[in-house]
């Protein structure tokens, strides 16, 4: 139970207060980190998922085009 609350206050006074911090060294308002990192978040999410959308639709449009065709003398 005692290294449970130790290891509890570590996090809590090292680890949760990271937009404060960060906004007193650069000087801004805490806001304005916090809403940086929400953006952030959500743009490398959606960013992710259209790069693999484009990938996959560029895939299946190549195979559409260079589809191996019958030869002639396959007959």
């Amino acid at each position: 139970m005692f290294k449970k609350n130790i290891l509890r206050q570590f996090f809590e006074r090292n680890g949760f207060a990271v937009c404060a911090r960060l906004a007193e060294v650069l000087g801004m308002k805490v806001k304005s980190v916090r809403l940086f990192f929400i953006y952030a978040s959500f743009t490398t999410l959606i960013g992710g998922f259209l790069i693999y959308l484009t990938l996959a639709f560029w895939l299946k449009l190549k195979d559409m085009i260079y589809t191996k065709r019958s030869s002639v003398f396959d007959i």
